[in-house]
């Protein structure tokens, strides 16, 4: 019950520190999203933009902001009075002046900037921008199209333009003004104190490990409270709404591995191959190879039995007993056809193995001959093998054969030889294993693992 209880609470705390985690993850996507999509925030919710400005160090342009007031002042003139011809003045220098000192510069507005010069040039049919705003601030201009049309004009196209260049305070270390982490301490507390108690919980569960190992299992938490690359913390946020049941990454993460892990099996394996083969190249040219041959002294061992004796024993025991009673037809035949093919090459078969009885002769008596001589052989071998005396035989024979070749190995020319025939023997293999193993596609050998797998869990 108490493990249950447990599991339920582990199970609604995991939630909701991934609930937590994903709201954060939403503010630094939208404080990072901020100054490049603040012209798009200033037109859908320019209520966000008032008050998020003071976070960014963002302020109101001075040049521009005094150029729209002035417009406003025609506007608001226009109710009253007849246009004044100083705030026409006026208009074209600040005209000049903005374009002189291109106020857009700072906020990265330039684009927004570029636009007004076209829409103005544009307007007027002309290359110069200073050219069409001194016709536009002009009261000829207003009296020709009227001032409604002329004032609609430059509210709707130059206006929303101007009005999203800023300028952005500068702190005593020379960079801009950013506030972001007041609203981020908060949530940077929160996970530091989830990582180090959840760390301390999970030690005291967990005698063999401690505290500091299990604060290394959970590195990415260390995301989560950095303030800087804010965006790495994507990893962290996916990794808890996985852990929390919100989302299943299992697929996702099947998918992305599948043709990682296909790949790098195909290119371990050939490296390991390829690897061992020119390991044992190196070693045939550096001479270790009839070094281990011939001097079976420095030969390591790993226990008292001689391993190629106990082989060679094996070997010839399951030849005389299992093998060669199996294969006593074949071996019935070839004796049979070998003592009818010595017989036919005698003399006396070749005298009178031209009458019916005589050429019959060779097949009815080898056929008998080689049943016997099989039978026979086979008796003698199986059961004289158990014999102490013929097995030291076979040993001195064994011994006599290695004796023999250890001298011939000592011969600088059969070794030469036989380095040469190794090494061509095995870059051969090296090439046909890689050649083939090109043309298997590693992800079927992967699907293979897999069914495999399945077979073996059902």
């Amino acid at each position: 019950m108490n493990v249950t209880s447990s599991n339920i609470r582990s199970s609604w705390w995991a939630k909701f520190v991934a609930a937590i985690a994903m709201i954060n993850l939403i503010l630094v996507g939208f404080d990072l999203s901020y100054l490049p999509g603040r012209n798009l925030y200033l037109e859908k919710v320019p209520e966000v933009v008032t008050i998020y400005d003071s976070f960014k160090g963002i302020e109101p342009h001075r040049l521009t902001q005094k150029y729209l007031a002035t417009v406003r002042q025609i506007t608001d003139g226009e109710i009253a009075a007849p246009i004044n011809e100083e705030i026409f003045a006026d208009l074209r220098q600040q005209s000049i002046t903005m374009i002189d000192e291109n106020p857009f510069s700072v906020s990265g507005q330039v684009g927004s900037f570029a636009k007004i010069k076209y829409r103005m040039r544009q307007k007027f049919n002309t290359n110069s921008a200073k050219v069409a705003f001194q016709q536009f601030w002009s009261a000829d201009y207003f009296k020709s199209v009227g001032s409604e049309t002329a004032l609609s004009f430059f509210n709707q196209k130059i206006a929303p333009l101007m009005a999203t260049n800023y300028f952005r305070d500068i702190d005593a270390s020379g960079r801009f003004v950013d506030r972001f982490w007041q609203i981020d301490v908060g949530f940077s507390i929160f996970f530091a104190l989830n990582w180090f108690i959840g760390a301390l919980v999970f030690s005291w569960r967990n005698p063999n490990l401690t505290w500091f190992d299990a604060i290394w299992q959970r590195w990415y938490e260390i995301l989560l409270i950095l303030p800087f690359y804010r965006w790495l913390r994507v990893i962290p946020v996916t990794i808890k709404l996985h852990q929390a049941g919100l989302i299943n990454l299992n697929r996702l993460l099947d998918d992305i591995s599948y043709d990682v892990v296909a790949y790098l099996g195909d290119k371990v394996s050939n490296f390991a191959i390829v690897r061992l083969i020119g390991e044992m190249q190196t070693a045939i040219k550096n001479g270790k190879l009839s070094q281990l041959i011939l001097n079976q002294k420095e030969y390591l061992t790993i226990n008292d039995i001689n391993e190629q004796e106990a082989i060679a024993d094996r070997f010839l025991e399951i030849l005389i007993c299992q093998v060669l009673p199996e294969s006593k037809p074949q071996i019935e035949a070839l004796l049979h056809q070998s003592l009818v093919a010595t017989l036919k090459t005698s003399e006396f078969y070749q005298g009178w193995g031209k009458y019916p009885l005589i050429g019959k002769l060779p097949e009815e008596i080898t056929g008998q001959i080689a049943i016997n001589i099989t039978q026979v052989l086979l008796t003698i071998l199986t059961s004289v093998y158990q014999d102490e005396k013929v097995r030291k035989v076979f040993q001195d024979f064994q011994e006599n054969v290695r004796t023999n070749l250890s001298q011939e190995m000592r011969n600088e020319k059969t070794i030469l030889e036989m380095q040469i025939l190794l090494l061509d023997w095995l870059e051969e293999i090296k090439i046909n294993y890689i050649h083939q193993a090109t043309q298997i596609d590693p992800k079927l050998t992967l699907a293979e693992v897999d069914r495999l797998e399945v077979r073996s869990h059902s």
